[in-house]
């Protein structure tokens, strides 16, 4: 069976690993309770924009060590092309399972799913009040415009 595409990752992470991940985005988000902090809110809204999620992360390794297998067993020697080949063998093994070799390494590193930064995005717009604009929005084109901003 394939699990859903919104918590694959965290279904094939260890279970202290997501709750320390939890933990960090909730101490960051609750930095910003004590006080109006529009401004640091938006600064910190900026950097989770920048952010490298868990997919982007692991699509940038296979394709660097995709390549690198292929240049080693053109240029070193052709056992090197094993590499290559394994590589996006572990990419269908993440598109279908949501789990491949380098992902408990990257968890471990903090890497977060698309889903737990939003999480985050989410939670600083509700503090900066982004949301309140949402409750005078009455139909779906309003409300999206609204999350959207």
């Amino acid at each position: 069976m394939i699990p859903d595409t919104a918590t694959r990752v965290q279904k094939h992470t260890a279970p202290y690993i997501n709750s320390r991940i939890q933990h960090e985005t909730q101490d960051r988000v609750a930095d910003f309770e004590s006080n109006d902090r529009r401004a640091a809110i938006t600064k910190r809204l900026n950097e989770l924009d920048q952010e490298w999620d868990i997919e982007r992360t692991l699509q940038t390794n296979f394709a660097l060590f995709s390549l690198i297998g292929l240049v080693l067993g053109t240029q070193v020697n052709k056992r090197w092309l094993a590499l290559a080949l394994a590589v996006p063998a572990s990419m269908i093994l993440h598109s279908l399972q949501g789990w491949c070799p380098p992902l408990p390494v990257f968890r471990r590193f903090g890497f977060r799913t698309s889903r737990e930064i939003n999480e985050e995005r989410f939670a600083l717009k509700s503090l900066r009040g982004d949301f309140s604009k949402a409750g005078h929005a009455s139909n779906a084109e309003g409300i999206l415009r609204t999350v959207k901003s």
